[in-house]
């Protein structure tokens, strides 16, 4: 029988260029924010979730270069890659060796470092989480093959280009209370218009910037915590993983993110709940157009029309802070930044402090059960967790 696995401790690092600091450093500083948070823990396993650490760092074996740095040789540690969701495949790690009593105490680590590296390297780096033999070797980049997505969806669905304004706007909204963001500062409509192109029909704040950060969840089982605990709980209702063909070009609807589907199916259904019932949806909103299809994907929105939740009419947007599905509450991707194979893993943190009432400026009012979807690539894998919170 599975067990209930609870987030003990959380701890992230500002996303930003941390040129001062190496890999296993940032490692080590959301590493020990984590349990320090916990009360002292020990991790007995360590899941690090990262993408390009050996093309852009040139250091490959994450799971014992953080564990030997942070004094913790000899217990059980491995990198997870999964792309862009590698951090959300790295929290399943977790949550399944604590959950299936393998472990007491697991760690989730997200580490990325893109500033060791600059320009091309970067773009040859992110085109691997293509298929390379033909996706990458034609010159096809993450970026631009977000730019052909959207501009299928414009063509199919006739939407205005303005269409896709509202998520930026709302992410850059809330990541100004973000102590952690990238970016700390609102854009208007007038802003998004002038924005220049990034890759035809993305304009810069369509793209979120790619950053160094690390965060770090610490989970275990609430029958092992102490009865006074420090915070409130935020128990893993839910764990999935599913996966889509790796090029774009081999799938029938390419408008359709299936394993993005798939995985929050899963997730409901082992959560015994329906999309409906989810107060905080934290997409991977990478690019306005991941955030449009992954709206769709998951059942909150008709395939056409997830693009309406942004937009403001006489009540707020559905998917902003006050409405009725917020995205984004910390800044998302677009505001807080983009840090790679560590993302999913501060998605993670961001729902927690929902989850606590410990978000401030940013916090929901009836926070109770958050999804959170990581994606790599155009949903070619996706992984789907449900947080709730424990009374």
């Amino acid at each position: 029988m599975m067990s209930e696995v609870v987030i003990a401790g959380i701890g992230q690092t500002p996303v930003e260029e941390h040129w001062d600091k190496s890999l296993r450093e940032l490692g080590l500083m959301a590493l020990e924010a984590a349990v320090q948070d916990s009360g002292g823990l020990r991790p007995q396993a360590l899941y690090v979730g990262n993408m390009f650490a050996p093309q852009l760092s040139r250091q490959a074996h994450l799971g014992a270069l953080i564990a030997d740095f942070a004094g913790l040789t000899g217990i059980e540690a491995v990198t997870i890659e999964a792309g862009g969701a590698s951090g959300g495949a790295a929290l399943r790690a977790a949550y399944l060796a604590v959950a299936s009593g393998a472990v007491d105490v697991a760690m989730a680590l997200g580490v990325e470092k893109f500033s060791d590296v600059i320009g091309a390297e970067v773009d040859a780096a992110l085109a691997t989480g293509g298929d390379s033999d033909y996706e990458a070797v034609q010159g096809l980049t993450p970026t631009a093959q977000a730019a052909l997505l959207m501009r299928r969806y414009l063509y199919e669905y006739d939407v205005p280009r303005q269409a896709f304004a509202g998520f930026p706007i709302i992410a850059h909204a809330n990541g100004v209370h973000n102590p952690n963001a990238m970016f700390r500062k609102a854009i208007s409509a007038e802003v998004y218009q002038q924005a220049s192109v990034v890759s035809d029909p993305l304009n810069l704040f369509d793209v979120a910037p790619l950053a160094d950060g690390a965060a770090a969840v610490l989970l275990t089982r609430a029958d092992l915590l102490p009865p006074a605990f420090p915070h409130r709980l935020a128990r893993i209702a839910a764990s999935s993983m599913a996966t889509d063909t790796l090029a774009l070009h081999d799938r029938p609807d390419p408008l359709e993110f299936r394993a993005a589907r798939l995985s929050v199916e899963r997730a409901c259904e082992k959560a015994r709940i329906v999309p409906a019932q989810v107060d905080i949806f934290e997409l991977h909103d990478a690019y306005s157009i991941y955030a449009v299809l992954s709206l769709e994907a998951a059942g909150f929105a008709e395939r056409g029309q997830g693009w309406k939740l942004a937009q403001n009419g006489a009540e707020p947007a559905v998917v902003s802070l006050r409405g009725s599905l917020p995205i984004s509450v910390l800044g998302g991707f677009k505001a807080r930044g983009n840090p790679g194979g560590a993302a999913g893993v501060y998605q993670a943190v961001e729902a927690a402090l929902q989850l606590r009432g410990e978000a401030r400026e940013n916090q929901s009012p009836h926070a109770r059960r958050v999804m959170i979807q990581n994606l790599a690539g155009p949903a070619s894998s996706a992984v789907t967790h449900i947080l709730e919170a424990l009374d």
